[in-house]
């Protein structure tokens, strides 16, 4: 069986059906668990106080604030390559939501960083590079809105997350490119030392998880209300024709 039959809107909405409620019940398990575990069970930070416990809620936004990015990325070079229709449809769906996970992210570095840098804003590297992601977001979304043509629209916003996706990449590693700025490195890295304490580590893994399946099952949903939609103004032009 090929990966891409399920570029098929019918097989693509009867294969997700069957998944969608697994995924949306390990998603809201994982996030209860994490959430919980991670507020109410793991201690204060020697250095950062309480204030270290929003980690469970600002890394997995990020990281899916940035991973969303490149999956529409991956899904646009699909429809401009295959032309495959439920491709552009994902990424459009995928859209909304990795704009509210950095609104997330976004929020909560802000109130993460405000005890901790005195400010609830700085034009550090990240930061900036993270806000001009969510105004890319928005942009796309603003872009399919825009254009009446469906195919059109899907080219035009193709090409934007092509250029967005220097964002995402510099989201992610702006602290690697630039030495000096107030964020902090990397939460999670293959470099042990750098890693938060393991107490901090389990449930944060639990709550990334959770953020994963959580965006999954949202992107998923999504696309099928926009192969509906679609369909419903196929329809309804096929009708004005008539």
């Amino acid at each position: 069986m090929s990966l891409w039959e399920y570029a098929n809107p019918v097989k693509f909405i009867r294969a997700t059906d069957r998944v969608l409620p697994w995924l949306a019940g390990l998603a809201g398990a994982c996030l209860v668990v994490g959430l919980i575990w991670g507020f109410f069970f793991t201690p204060d930070d020697f250095r950062q106080g309480s204030t270290v416990k929003i980690i469970y809620l600002h890394v997995p936004s990020a990281l899916m604030a940035i991973n969303g990015w490149l999956m529409m990325l991956v899904a646009s070079l699909v429809w401009i390559v295959r032309r495959h229709h439920v491709s552009a449809l994902a990424a459009r769906a995928a859209a909304p939501v990795g704009a509210v996970m950095t609104v997330i992210a976004l929020a909560t570095g802000a109130i993460w960083g405000q005890p901790m840098w005195g400010t609830y804003w700085a034009w550090d590297p990240r930061l900036t590079s993270f806000l001009i992601l969510f105004l890319f977001y928005l942009g796309y979304i603003a872009l399919w809105a825009a254009v009446e043509n469906d195919d059109t629209a899907a080219d035009l916003t193709s090409i934007l997350c092509l250029v967005g996706s220097v964002f995402a990449v510099l989201s992610r590693y702006a602290v690697n490119f630039w030495n000096q700025g107030l964020h902090q490195g990397a939460s999670l890295s293959l470099d042990k030392e750098e890693n938060v304490a393991d107490v901090f580590y389990l449930p944060l893994l639990v709550c990334m998880g959770g953020f994963i399946l959580l965006f999954i099952a949202l992107v998923f949903l999504r696309t099928q209300t926009e192969i509906r939609a679609r369909r419903m103004r196929v329809l309804l032009a096929r009708e004005r024709m008539a």
